[in-house]
């Protein structure tokens, strides 16, 4: 095949998850998923560094249909990588995978209303309604800094997004760059075997430690079936998640004072150590907070074979790193966990009837879509909680508005085009988001233009959202041959060729932006637990 209803892009937490969604949708649309990479995890499978597991809690990452069912909260990647692709297998979602097909360009024609999507190998499929769950890092570089100096350095410097196979560290000095949520993984997981590690940052930030097993998941696995207790485990971090963040953004002194105290009490209350590594110029959550299992980063300071250097990097010499201070640190091998390279729609080139779309000047439709820019949606997750938390109400949504649009014999969807403040889609201080702000679409300043970082908000209103405010819809009978949608996994029928290209213009249901959304009840949902 090369024409479907639905192409997804990735195949990774996301782009799994879509198709899961898709089919237990009931719509009877054919899909394929391209896949970039060799291999189904994408983020997880990607990342192969020391320590690599999630910084967010497996009962809030994993699919609320297939609910983690382990006592063990922070899974390592590998584990993360086997559950995407048990659920793909099981949900028979593995045979629509089509890998090594990176997606390079997306071109919407009008007259035919479909997506030509070309492929890196020069190849091309088209489809009716593209899904971009690629996520948002660019997995062919991470972000390096231009170190002075760096010629001259004799040891090995290693960027953890491309580790090398087989890295031996055992017994080597080591200098991991970064204090963000790879950097205090990677620390504690290598000083095991290393000489001594050293955590060399520019400015300190803020880390929670958190216990690797939830011991009320663990009560409840022992007294309920694994589903209800997976929910029920899940429902209880989403309150505490959010209800620590609310308390963060509101009263940021009184968390301060609480994520000290954490610090102070793993470092032997060592104050003065704290609050010279430990203690960020800014607030809690105006930038992402940093998982510590176990407080292992705090263990491993403790037992003297890991150590926290607070200063800037003045340039490489050959024994390692002379800082602005003018001492030097000697180092074998230096890890550049400095960062990450944000790409949107994972770097596809997007054009409408030829004309290029900048990304950055469109607005984001729910968070979602892009304004003028039809039948195209993207998944981005929470930036305050699991990724999979906010991919999954996108997941539905987009089932939502497919079902709409096949009720009313529609064709296109396009989003209009909103006033706006112009905010930022990812509203972090964080050095890897800034960087790539004018890269994403903008924010506007009233619904549904606006991307609230509220799940608890987000799952009342988002199965209710009327789908039809703010958006343009279009008839339209293309010149070439129709497709019939055919059931997921068979194969589409040819119908008669048509003699009316001509597409009929529709009006929106909600004429007047300003309105409020629909309170009419969605469509009944779907069974949780669908036969694949």
């Amino acid at each position: 095949m090369t024409h479907f209803d639905v192409i997804i892009i990735g195949a990774g937490l996301s782009g799994v998850g879509a198709a899961w969604r898709l089919q237990e949708s009931g719509l009877g649309k054919t899909y394929a998923i391209l896949e970039a990479r060799d291999a189904i995890g994408g983020t997880w499978d990607l990342f192969r560094y020391p320590g690599v597991r999630s910084d967010s809690d497996m009962f809030t990452l994993s699919y609320p249909f297939r609910p983690w069912n382990d006592a063990q909260s922070l899974a390592s990647g590998d584990r993360i990588r086997d559950y995407i692709q048990a659920i793909a297998d099981e949900g028979g979602i593995t045979r629509h995978i089509r890998f090594g097909a990176k997606v390079v360009a997306a071109d919407w024609s009008s007259g035919d209303a479909r997506w030509t999507l070309t492929l890196a190998d020069g190849s091309s499929l088209t489809c009716s309604f593209v899904y971009a769950c690629a996520g948002y890092y660019n997995y062919d570089s991470g972000y390096q800094p231009d170190f002075p100096g760096l010629d001259e350095f004799e040891g090995q410097l290693v960027h953890p997004q491309f580790w090398p196979e087989g890295l031996d560290y055992r017994g080597k000095r080591v200098v991991v760059i970064g204090s963000g949520a790879t950097a205090v993984t990677l620390v504690p997981a290598m000083a095991r075997d290393a000489a001594h590690v050293t955590m060399l940052q520019r400015s300190p930030t803020y880390l929670t430690s958190l216990p690797s097993q939830d011991v009320v998941a663990r009560t409840l696995l022992s007294v309920l079936p694994p589903k209800a207790a997976g929910r029920v485990a899940r429902a209880k971090n989403i309150l505490v998640t959010q209800g620590f963040y609310q308390l963060a953004r509101r009263q940021p002194q009184r968390v301060r004072k609480l994520l000290r105290a954490m610090a102070v009490r793993g470092l032997d209350g060592d104050q003065a150590y704290v609050d010279e590594h430990f203690k960020p110029a800014y607030d809690p959550w105006d930038q992402r907070l940093c998982v510590i299992p176990e407080g292992d980063l705090y263990a491993e300071i403790r037992a003297g074979r890991a150590s926290v250097v607070t200063d800037h990097i003045d340039a490489f010499v050959p024994s390692g790193i002379r800082l602005k201070s003018g001492d030097v640190l000697e180092a074998d091998i230096v890890v550049s966990a400095t960062g990450l390279s944000l790409l949107p729609i994972g770097g596809v080139r997007v054009s409408v009837d030829g004309t290029a779309v900048e990304l950055g000047k469109r607005g984001a439709y729910r968070g979602l879509m892009l304004s003028g820019v039809p039948n195209l949606a993207y998944c981005i997750g929470y930036v305050n909680a699991s990724w999979t938390l906010r991919a999954d109400l996108s997941h539905r949504y987009v089932m939502k508005l497919l079902r709409h649009m096949d009720r009313h014999g529609l064709a296109v969807a396009t989003p209009a085009a909103p006033g706006g403040s112009g905010r930022p889609l990812l509203d972090l201080s964080s050095g890897y988001v800034q960087r790539a702000l004018d890269d994403f679409p903008r924010q506007g300043d009233r619904a549904p233009w606006i991307v609230r970082q509220n799940y608890l908000r987000d799952v009342l209103t988002t199965p209710r959202a009327d789908v039809t405010r703010d958006m343009h819809f279009r008839r339209a009978v293309p010149s070439h041959r129709a497709l019939t949608p055919a059931r997921s996994g068979a194969a589409p029928t040819a119908g008669p060729a048509s003699t009316s290209p001509a597409p009929v213009s529709l009006a929106p249901a909600t004429s007047n932006p300003q309105a409020p959304p629909s309170l009419a009840p969605a469509p009944a949902a779907p069974k949780e637990d669908p036969a694949p």
